[in-house]
């Protein structure tokens, strides 16, 4: 019974992206690992901006400074 857990930052996420995600992931566990797809679980984790960093810095304060360069 595989367990995928995914986390991603909240930028851009709509039903219509976390179903493909789940759906592609299931499908790569079934075509790589010959997983059940039935027994088969992903979690997504969705974060805020202000709640992910990377170097020091927030996500949203790295996008800021990416949108003024």
């Amino acid at each position: 019974m595989p367990y995928v857990n995914i986390k991603i930052t909240d930028e851009g996420v709509t039903e219509a992206r976390l179903q493909r995600l789940i759906e592609g992931t299931t499908q790569l566990l079934v075509d790589t690992l010959g997983k059940n797809p039935a027994t088969t679980h992903v979690v997504i984790d969705i974060v805020s901006t202000d709640h992910w960093g990377v170097g020091g810095k927030t996500v949203t304060e790295l996008r800021r400074e990416q949108a003024a360069e």
